[in-house]
């Protein structure tokens, strides 16, 4: 049986969607101050602490893929 090729880097890499993601967050943030007020601002907060965690466990994948890690997602 055949081996299933690798997707390409550019598929696999989720650093680019969540700094889009955190980025529109922010921006609706900017928008929702000025316009809006209560449970949808703290909304566009929580998708922006959001989008650090998922920074803070992209790196974490990352230095446990590095370590050698049995465990860790490899990209």
């Amino acid at each position: 049986m055949q081996r299933t090729p690798d997707l390409p880097k550019r598929l696999t890499d989720l650093t680019p969607v969540v700094i889009v993601g955190t980025s529109l967050w922010t921006v609706a943030l900017v928008v929702l101050f000025f316009v809006a007020e209560g449970v949808w601002v703290q909304t566009a907060l929580a998708g922006i602490a959001l989008g650090f965690i998922g920074f803070g466990i992209i790196f974490w994948q990352r230095t446990a893929a590095r370590r050698g890690s049995k465990s860790a997602q490899r990209l």
